[in-house]
């Protein structure tokens, strides 16, 4: 294993971390409402720290978005833009479907055409050679864990609440649709970053290291995706007239603000980790990412105690899941050797 690689996999698994338990904190909010924390920290993830970053990290950013055409900064602006859509789209289904079905829809799909997308678009036959193998191979045992992953959590959900929800199963073939597309528009994230590598390299070429280079990138993905979360955010604090607990007293603004730190930093320690892992960067590297950030999320929940009545059906299901998605990760990390 080279040095990049080990660099990059590093990265990538801190950032998973980070990730994965990126919405723990909302565990300890007391007064507010969902509108007014994800206010808070869409505000935090996706406008304060993608420029603080960018403007510390990378400098002379005007300059860097002066020197590039309309299409290469609108590309990724309005890829950010359906992915803060999907963002949405994710709420609505996890509430329709719970969220055992949903997050196996959503971040299967997500992870696999985000692996995929880029790769295909990015690289010829040639480029790939016999790596593909293994990258194919890896993005189908992701594709089976995220499968017993989220199929041993629905079991663990029924176990626990031991009443089936009805409503539920209302307009249950549209929620799957939902979750559906979903599932297509949440990589767009990755694409945004993926396709407007032309805003890095313009700044490798005023002279930014290129480690930092992606951080530049990230102001104008982030500002499309902005866009729709805050829409949404001011309809309900409208509608459910909410305005007024943001005057309460209280740690919430604290938690809603360490929620963007961790998921602003995890994509933050995601962009650099796809400059060490070269060539596929943006689709091994993303599918690492998801890995990782599953993995944690699941384990954090059997660290808290989520995990502590269910069944051993459930308890089977998870260990089988888990075990894919380490087979996965040493997968992927062969095909990018």
């Amino acid at each position: 294993m080279t040095q990049n690689l080990l660099n990059g996999i590093t990265l990538t698994m801190i950032a998973g971390l980070m990730s994965g338990n990126c919405m723990l904190p909302m565990k300890f909010t007391r007064s507010w409402k969902w509108e007014n924390v994800w206010l808070i920290f869409s505000v935090v993830s996706l406008v304060i720290l993608p420029w603080s970053l960018a403007v510390v990290l990378v400098g002379h950013l005007l300059e860097i978005y002066r020197g590039l055409g309309l299409g290469q900064l609108a590309v990724p602006l309005l890829l950010g833009a359906g992915w803060g859509v999907a963002q949405i789209l994710f709420g609505i289904s996890v509430k329709r479907l719970g969220l055992g079905v949903a997050y196996g829809i959503i971040v299967g799909l997500g992870a696999v055409l985000g692996t995929l997308v880029p790769l295909l678009i990015q690289q010829n036959a040639a480029t790939i050679g016999h790596a593909a193998y293994f990258i194919f191979s890896g993005v189908i045992i992701m594709v089976a864990g995220v499968f017993f992953t989220a199929w041993g959590g629905q079991v663990r959900e029924r176990g626990v609440t031991a009443v089936a929800d009805t409503t539920l199963r209302q307009g249950y073939t549209a929620a799957i649709l939902l979750a559906v597309v979903c599932g297509v528009m949440a990589p767009m994230l990755n694409y945004s970053f993926a396709f407007g590598q032309d805003i890095a390299k313009e700044a490798v070429r005023l002279g930014a290291p290129a480690v930092h280079a992606s951080y530049a990138v990230w102001p104008i993905a982030l500002a499309g995706g902005f866009i729709p979360n805050i829409a949404y955010c001011l309809y309900l604090l409208s509608k459910n007239k909410t305005w007024g607990l943001f005057r309460v007293p209280g740690q919430d603004f604290f938690w809603s603000s360490l929620m963007g730190v961790l998921w602003m930093g995890a994509f933050a320690l995601y962009g650099m980790s796809a400059s060490y892992l070269g060539t596929f960067g943006t689709s091994i590297g993303w599918g690492l990412f998801q890995i990782f950030m599953i993995m944690t999320a699941t384990l954090s929940g059997v660290l808290t105690g989520e995990w502590k009545r269910a069944s051993q059906l459930s308890k089977s299901l998870l260990g089988v899941g888990l075990t894919c998605l380490t087979g996965a990760t040493i997968l992927l990390a062969l095909g990018n050797r």
